[in-house]
């Protein structure tokens, strides 16, 4: 039993995603510090869910995602890769990616607060959404093209620029927070636990949900097939469990070696 930063008990029977309302404005805290809130398959689900069923609601007007424990979200679950298969994996970066697309596309607005690291598909969480706060001493990094995938990668040069996000992607960069600030992958650094901005977000913005979600719309153009197919063809090309094992593999090693 492990406890979360609202001080509640976090027991493996917890579920992978907490939903609380506020008039209107609903936090999703993805719930498994043990594993840094890395996504596993029914967080994804329980994510998606949650989002789909907010959307047909329009009391709601803004999506807060935040993490519990340590860190917001480290990214892909790796617990069981052992015992899966390529096909598996590939469903499960589509629902991903789907769960990405609706956030992205969200009628109400989006919001994350976030602490410790946002790596992987973390981080591409973080791009997705309309307020980005981090604390000091958040990190994000984009590993995927180091085992060859493409998830999220047009979506971050929207937000930061796309010879930025190239270097991000390909390098595997360790991004501080005031560098995420200053290309513009998070809007905001806050201390003490972000509850001034937090604050914030329990007003509704100036223009109605309908009107949101029409501008919304017009100025976001639906790429959202062609986003699926860059997953797919990446993710497709045989022998992708084998490519992120020898990633986790090095990427131990270079833990291992770091250690005095």
């Amino acid at each position: 039993m492990s406890e979360g930063h609202n001080g509640a008990a976090v027991t493996p029977d917890s579920p992978p995603v907490l939903v609380a309302q506020q008039e209107g404005l609903l936090t999703l805290t993805l719930n498994r510090p043990k594993s840094g809130n890395a996504l596993s398959a029914a967080m994804v689900e329980a994510s998606l869910d949650a989002i789909d069923a907010a959307a047909q609601d329009r009391t709601i007007h803004t999506l807060l995602l935040r993490g519990e424990g340590r860190h917001f979200c480290t990214g892909f679950d790796l617990a069981d890769l052992d015992s899966t298969t390529d096909g598996e994996l590939l469903h499960r970066f589509v629902r991903i990616e789907t769960l990405l697309a609706a956030l992205w596309h969200a009628p109400q607005r989006t919001a994350v607060l976030v602490h410790g690291h946002a790596w992987g598909a973390g981080a591409d969480l973080v791009a997705v959404c309309e307020q980005r706060a981090a604390a000091p001493i958040a990190t994000f990094r984009f590993p995927g093209a180091q085992f060859g995938l493409v998830l999220g990668s047009r979506r971050l040069a929207e937000r930061v620029g796309a010879d930025t996000a190239r270097t991000w992607i390909t390098s595997a960069a360790v991004v501080d927070a005031d560098g995420a600030a200053a290309h513009g992958l998070v809007s905001t650094v806050v201390d003490d636990g972000g509850a001034d901005w937090l604050s914030q977000l329990t007003t509704p913005p100036a223009v109605d949900p309908h009107t949101a979600a029409a501008i919304r719309a017009a100025t976001r153009p639906d790429h959202r097939d062609a986003d699926l197919a860059a997953l797919v063809r990446s993710a497709a090309r045989p022998g992708l469990r084998q490519r992120i094992a020898d990633y986790a593999a090095r990427a131990r090693a270079s833990r291992a070696a770091s250690v005095p």
